[in-house]
């Protein structure tokens, strides 16, 4: 999705966010006698217990402070690409920076379910002189006629373990390197109707509107797990409507995103309103 500054376009690319995993956990070797068997490593448990190292990686997820993501890919016919930090703390707080196709750098804060879209030094002076501007969630994307919601949820690991625990057919492809760091990769082809069961209720509407227009029947959803249980990256192919793969470093990590000031803060809606009031006027 892009709102356009001016002669730029801003990247609105985050998600609705949740807890990730970063607590450790797993079986180790035995240190007993040499006729004791040789307990699974986490390796080989997430390889061979699918359903169980899916549950405590869910689990986990809910421990986290804080986690690094880096996204690319493609969305609604445009290049996406953004990296930042979440804090997943109550209420849950991002701040990315976005890159546009023409690699324009925005920063995109995040907090609860309202986020601010930093408005370009060289358009503040059209815009009240204001460096921010607001946009709830769900009511930005109904008055604009696009859906914000679904990029938000996309980023969030927790919905991608969500997924696969509930969705038959959940494969196991094998141990993959991501990053350096040993992971196990799982797969899953997702009917869309399964997708949107971990969806946002508040968002869940526009998200299969959005989705059904664009043809998307089935979503194929891949997540690569540590040995800490952490996901380490999840990607989704979402067929027409396009394919995202996110990253995820530096768990708990501490940060600080704050809330812009209301004097440097343009509010979207409120602009939308004055502008319909403009053109029913004329």
């Amino acid at each position: 999705m892009y709102v356009s500054f001016g002669k730029k376009s801003v990247a609105v690319a985050v998600s609705a966010l949740t807890a990730l995993a970063v607590s450790a956990c797993g079986t180790t070797s035995g240190s007993g006698g040499s006729n004791e068997p040789k307990q699974p490593s986490v390796l080989e448990l997430l390889a061979s217990d699918l359903k169980g190292s899916l549950q405590k990686t869910a689990e986990a997820t809910n421990k986290s402070d804080s986690v690094t993501v880096s996204m690319t890919g493609t969305a609604g016919g445009e290049k996406v690409s953004m990296r930042g930090v979440l804090d997943l703390g109550d209420p849950v707080k991002a701040e990315m920076t976005t890159t546009d196709p023409k690699g324009d750098s925005t920063v995109v804060r995040m907090v609860g379910a309202v986020i601010y879209v930093e408005i370009p030094a060289e358009d503040r002076s059209s815009m009240d002189g204001k460096r921010w501007m607001k946009m709830d969630l769900s009511e930005a994307g109904k008055q604009a006629g696009m859906n914000f919601g679904k990029q938000f949820e996309d980023i969030d690991p927790t919905k991608q373990v969500k997924t696969l625990l509930a969705t038959e057919g959940t494969k196991v492809v094998g141990q993959e390197t991501v990053d350096g760091t040993a992971t196990v990769h799982y797969t899953v082809n997702t009917p869309l109707a399964t997708h949107l069961e971990q969806i946002d209720a508040k968002l869940r509407a526009g998200v299969e509107q959005q989705m059904t227009k664009m043809g998307v029947k089935e979503i194929t959803t891949d997540l690569w797990v540590d040995e800490q249980y952490r996901p380490r990256r999840a990607a989704l192919k979402m067929g027409p409507l396009g394919d995202l793969v996110m990253d995820y470093t530096d768990y708990g990590k501490a940060v600080t995103v704050e809330t812009p000031p209301t004097a440097e803060t343009l509010d979207f809606a409120e602009m939308l309103k004055g502008l319909q009031g403009l053109t029913a006027s004329n």
